[in-house]
């Protein structure tokens, strides 16, 4: 019964990373494995398994177990297999009369302080303690009771060395009386995660693990990655699903929902419930290692506020009606068409989602394309990252970023801009700082003083804390203290960059204006720091950047990610492992619905929809005739809306009401229109203005594929079917087809099909593809067919990198007597964009509310303290939540999450947005903070105006 899933392969001990080739023999059977490897994995890899405890792949080899000992030829003893490493010619004996008496003695001792309950243990079916017990044949144990720490009481008497169970951790238990101390989660978070929360106290047969000094789970350092949990050989640390379940009898391959880490995940399950969710050990992205969210927070997808039902209303004044799939769908397309009879074609338009899978977003803005007739299909992808398109493909002539995620290993300086990876992009910040640990060196460039400034075991050479809104000015910097100080790799850019850009980009970059000193009062940055910053990028090896929302969330992000191309091509740190420039993707398909063609100028596959010869392609497969003419970006519609235009809109796996810039504005025109179609899980902010409600899908239920930040294409697999009747995908096609389009995909796999024949980057890519390779790296076509980990390796996709002058121009959103402090917003880990996933989970136990970071030192001028209401105030609203004061933040700057709707932190944002692509500025508000009683008027109106508007009258039985 203990095999009825196939667990991953464990080898005992990490791969060894070596060219040289070592021969030995195990058991008398020859093998040959990499110099490095340990006597425990060449054994795995020839098919002979050695017992071991404390030794797992995951973690560096340890030793303590004794379980794995083996006899080698010519040498002393029976040394332990995990920590011995090969040699030419050893010869190795895994089994023999003496190390199964051995392994039996030393089995008895663990037994003799272990409770004999197996059978209704958790981890019963799932224990390596019991597995390893039947391995070495121990059928009894001789010792009798004795001091232990299992049972609650001895002979009357209290056991002192018992430890109560720690319930505290919503998602795991820890149970010290089945710890074997095989140190495996305390090494998993040191080495796997880099959190140290966990360590061993004690010495001798008193040793125990501990969540930090006397605290509990919830009250230590510990993150809930539940690294921990996976690297435990016993019940000791369980997930509660386990413990309510049981164990699952069969696992599904799929891929996270969440940030644009795209972590592989085992979907352990029984039936169609799911169990737990494991990540997977080939997952190329997280490599066997996950956070809170993806580990934990997928209870979202069956919770009770799910809307598993069409409905329908006349006005936003109405309740919701439930109808049939078939009512919703014809009640939609009948309101859609007599918009566009009334007020022309242009009159309606539809928002793609990047929590929505490949497939389903090219059905949607194929549907808007060739259905509605028009080109007014947007995403919140450009709400967040469309400067990262607009500068790469200017500067690269490509629209992505360059590495693979395995690439940081081999940087040595790693430069963060406006990104908070521990919390936005947890995975891959464990990565980054496991290779800090190693020795590489870390530039953060960030106005908040986020964990990897200053952590356990990991500290930032340079940190740049700038005034918000001054990118260009210290990357301009940057860049003049390697120009002027001969810093720049001159063979690079004579055989790689366009000469005559890189000369009049130089010439402009050595003015003094741009010197570090000449900048040092407008960004905040001192310039000894800056320069010394400067240095180390240039000089200090393999020179990797990581940027996010810090970068492109401004009214110059376009030209911030400019600056860092330039930055990038000038030291030559582009088209090898260990460089590049990655912008870090908020959500799990920000990179897919940009690929998909969802902005209003681009078909998919970043080409212009003024190209002839691109549109030719699709009308040819499409069978219709394509608009070449851009249509309206969210901004836009919702102006128009405003102007009594733009009438119609259908948002897929969007909340635009919460997440986008100015939410009075995004409310006006949404409340103008005569149709908004929601397609999603649950009612959110925006279905208060919506007209029909069309019941989404969670990612549990859906076949596809995600695009992650790294080009990597990962299939997802539905695990149960569709709760609400239809997937997404069907959904689309339903409504197209209530409009006359006369679609008959049956698989997502066709829709595949399509984008692969229609857009040459994907020209390769099929779902048979991507089972065989587990996943791929766009470009996959005929000239890389198995896909491309690291871009413009040979040359640039443009051909030569282009250098382009980034003038700084500083934002028109101004601090000053009335507003004289900059609010700049982020992400906390334990919640998700907008929330409504994650607020739907246990996750909220952390982070129940949006608060307001401010300065000890304004928190003192406005008789603040921690915990107080306080009034946030801009030029375009107000809102309340309550203050937190640290120093992350500098002076003058405070700091909040958009997470909660009760907040609604985007109501004090400003419609100011970056100059080449309307992406919001969200990082630059000018506000003022002042005490207040509670709640605002608005927030009142507004949740008053939410309950109206979530009214539902069921379908009639």
């Amino acid at each position: 019964m203990k095999d009825f899933i196939i667990p991953d392969a464990d080898y005992g001990t990490p791969a060894a990373r070596s060219d040289v080739q070592v021969s030995l023999t195990i058991d008398g059977t020859p093998v040959t494995v990499p110099q490095g490897t340990s006597v425990m994995r060449a054994a795995a890899m020839a098919g002979v398994k050695i017992p071991k405890l404390c030794a797992t792949d995951s973690v560096a080899a340890f030793g303590s177990c004794r379980l794995c000992l083996v006899e080698i030829e010519g040498r002393r003893g029976t040394p332990a297999s995990c920590t011995t490493p090969v040699a030419d010619g050893m010869a190795v004996q895994t089994q023999n009369a003496k190390l199964a008496k051995l392994r039996r003695g030393v089995m008895e001792l663990y037994i003799s302080d272990h409770p004999l309950d197996c059978l209704t243990c958790a981890a019963n079916g799932d224990c390596e303690l019991q597995d390893m017990a039947g391995v070495v044949g121990l059928r009894d144990v001789r010792y009798g009771p004795g001091d232990n720490h299992f049972q609650t009481r001895s002979d009357s008497v209290e056991n002192a060395r018992y430890i109560p169970k720690d319930d505290s951790n919503p998602y795991f238990s820890y149970d010290p009386a089945k710890c074997i101390v095989c140190s495996r989660c305390v090494r998993a978070c040191e080495e796997v995660q880099g959190t140290f929360a966990l360590t061993i106290t004690g010495k001798g047969f008193d040793s125990r693990v501990a969540s930090g000094a006397g605290v509990d789970f919830m009250a230590s350092d510990c993150v809930s990655c539940g690294a921990c949990v996976q690297a435990c050989p016993t019940d000791t640390l369980q997930e509660k699903s386990i413990i309510d379940m049981g164990q699952p009898d069969h696992a599904v391959i799929t891929t996270c929902a969440y940030c644009g880490v795209g972590c592989s995940f085992r979907a352990e399950m029984k039936g169609d419930t799911v169990v737990r969710m494991v990540p997977w050990k080939n997952g190329k992205a997280n490599r066997g290692h996950s956070c809170v969210k993806g580990r934990f927070a997928w209870g979202y997808a069956t919770h009770a506020d799910r809307v598993l039902s069409p409905m329908i209303r006349d006005a936003i004044t109405d309740p919701w009606r439930e109808v049939s799939w078939d009512q919703a769908l014809a009640f939609a397309a009948t309101r859609l068409r007599a918009i566009q009879a009334q007020h022309g074609v242009g009159a309606i338009g539809g928002i793609t989602s990047s929590r929505c899978t490949n497939e389903e977003t090219f059905l949607v803005q194929k549907m808007i394309r060739s259905v509605f007739g028009n080109n007014n299909v947007d995403t919140c992808a450009r709400v967040c990252h469309s400067p990262t398109g607009y500068g790469l493909k200017t500067t690269f002539g490509t629209s992505a970023g360059t590495q693979d995620f395995d690439s940081v290993e081999q940087a040595d300086v790693v430069m963060v801009i406006g990104a908070n990876p521990t919390d936005g992009h947890p995975v891959f910040a464990s990565r980054l700082k496991k290779r800090l640990r190693q020795g590489a060196r870390l530039i953060v460039i960030d106005p908040r003083r986020i964990d990897l400034v200053r952590s356990p075991h990991v500290a930032a050479a340079h940190h740049l804390a700038l005034t918000p809104g001054t990118n260009v000015a210290v990357l301009s910097a940057m860049a003049h203290v390697i120009v002027t100080e001969g810093l720049v790799d001159q063979d690079f850019i004579a055989t790689r960059c366009d000469i005559d850009a890189f000369q009049d980009w130089a010439g402009f970059i050595a003015d003094p204006r741009h010197s570090p000193e000449a900048t040092q009062m407008l960004t905040g940055v001192p310039s000894h720091e800056l320069r010394a910053a400067a240095r180390l990028y240039a000089t200090g090896g393999n020179g990797a950047i990581y940027y996010g929302l810090g970068v492109t969330e401004h009214s110059q992000g376009s030209t911030t990610v400019m600056a860092i191309a330039n930055l990038a091509m000038a030291t030559g740190n582009i088209g090898r492992p260990g460089v590049g420039v990655n912008p870090l993707r908020g959500q799990n398909n920000v990179q897919g619905a940009c690929d998909m063609g969802s902005f209003p100028h681009e078909l998919p596959g970043y080409r212009h929809i003024h190209d002839d010869p691109t549109r030719e392609v699709f009308q040819q497969i499409w069978g219709v005739t394509l608009d070449n003419e851009p249509g309206l970006r969210i901004p836009n519609m919702l102006d128009a809306a405003v102007g009594g235009t733009f009438r119609g809109l259908y948002v897929q796996g969007e909340d635009i009401l919460q997440s986008d810039p100015d939410t009075r504005h995004v409310a006006a025109g949404l409340a103008a229109m005569d149709c908004v179609i929601v397609h999603d899980l649950f009612l959110n902010e925006t279905a208060n203005y919506a007209h029909v409600f069309l019941p989404g899908s969670s990612f549990l239920e859906k076949d596809g594929t995600f695009t992650n930040a790294e080009r990597r294409i990962n299939r997802v697999r539905a695990v149960m079917a569709p709760k609400a009747g239809l997937a997404d995908w069907q959904v689309t096609q339903a409504l197209a087809n209530a409009m006359g389009a006369g679609w008959d995909y049956s698989h997502p796999s066709q829709v595949m099909d399509e984008v692969a024949a229609t857009t040459p980057s994907f020209s390769n890519v099929s779902y048979d593809l991507l089972d065989r390779e587990g996943s791929v790296q766009w470009p996959c076509n005929g000239d890389a067919p198995t896909g491309t980990p690291v871009m413009h390796m040979d040359g640039f996709v443009r051909g030569k990198g282009n250098f382009v002058v980034t003038e700084y121009i500083p934002t028109d959103e101004k601090t000053g007597p009335h507003f004289p402090l900059l609010l700049t917003t982020g992400r906390i880990l334990s919640q998700y964009n907008v929330g409504a996933q994650t607020r739907r989970t246990e996750n909220v136990i952390w982070h129940d509310q949006d608060v307001l970071e401010i300065h000890p030192h304004d928190a003192e001028q406005r008789g603040l303290r921690t915990g107080d209401w306080v009034r946030l105030a801009s030029r375009s609203g107000e809102t309340t939540l309550r203050a937190q004061i640290t120093d992350r933040v500098a002076p003058g700057v405070v700091y909040t999450t958009f997470h909660h709707p009760d907040t609604q932190a985007n109501v004090v944002t400003s419609d100011h947005s970056d100059w080449a692509t309307n992406c919001p500025e969200y990082k630059v508000t000018a506000v003022q903070v002042s005490p207040s009683n509670g709640p605002s008027d608005w927030q009142r109106a507004y949740a008053e105006q939410t309950a109206r508007a979530r009214r539902i009258i069921p379908a009639a039985e």
